[in-house]
């Protein structure tokens, strides 16, 4: 399974202060020297984390590949263009919105026609494309209509539910994956994951790729971002031996 670390939450902390540092950039080599398969950022509209520079300078420096997370605003899609990073994942944008909280609305006759048209775009231009949806059939079979390569699943209800609906969130996941897969979509998943909680889906087995990046940053603080990266990679990598007839065994030493 492939891991990518997404770096906004390191810009997020520059914002802050409105200044230089942390550089996301600098944080995007240590991430993978920690072991990461991938730098994720998603470069917002009103660019209040990552900047076109961090993007540019990312894609002259990463040794890994770069999942670029965007919405269909025309200049950020041009640039997407330009640049052509090895994918990028279309992505739902509110301004008010800390991050990003749920899936496209692809039952929306006017975003599949906006997704439609910037999937057509990426793809002429060489990328590798992605559709981030919620874990249901409808959003599955409308990305496959919509020639998406992969979609990437919504975690975040997975991750906010208590232990007694987490099992059904899991089961959601499962289901949605397994139709991806059927449907000729590649399958990554994305969104509130952390160190206890990210067994269940790293051990499912349609799924190809995760994309994690507040947690590992928040034990970044703690123990620094190389070993951080390298502790959750350790993890996903042990993810289907930890898991036991009764359920998942949660990782030690944290």
């Amino acid at each position: 399974m492939r891991f990518y670390v997404n770096i906004d939450h390191v810009a997020t902390v520059r914002q802050a202060r409105r200044t230089d540092e942390p550089d996301p950039v600098r944080a995007a080599v240590l991430a993978e020297l920690g072991g990461c398969d991938g730098i994720t950022v998603h470069l917002r509209e009103d660019r209040r984390h990552i900047s076109d520079r961090d993007v540019r300078l990312l894609m002259e420096t990463a040794r890994t590949g770069i999942n670029l997370e965007l919405a269909t605003a025309p200049d950020i899609l041009g640039l997407a263009c330009e640049l052509a990073p090895m994918q990028a994942t279309l992505v739902p944008e509110r301004r008010e919105e800390v991050t990003t909280e749920g899936g496209l609305a692809l039952g929306s006759a006017e975003v599949r026609t906006a997704m439609r048209d910037a999937l057509g775009r990426l793809a002429d231009a060489g990328v590798r494309t992605s559709l981030f949806i919620d874990p249901d059939e409808d959003a599955i079979e409308a990305s496959a209509e919509l020639g998406a390569d992969a979609v990437e699943l919504h975690t975040g209800e997975y991750a906010l539910a208590d232990m007694e609906g987490r099992p059904a969130q899991l089961d959601r996941l499962v289901s949605a994956a397994r139709a991806g897969r059927a449907a000729g979509l590649a399958v990554h998943a994305g969104h509130g994951l952390t160190y206890e909680n990210v067994v269940p889906v790293a051990a499912v087995g349609e799924i190809e790729e995760l994309n994690i990046g507040h947690s590992i940053v928040s034990r970044a603080v703690l123990v620094g971002l190389e070993r951080a990266v390298r502790e959750m990679k350790e993890i996903i990598r042990r993810a289907p031996g930890m898991m036991s007839a009764e359920g998942w065994l949660p990782p030690i030493g944290f």
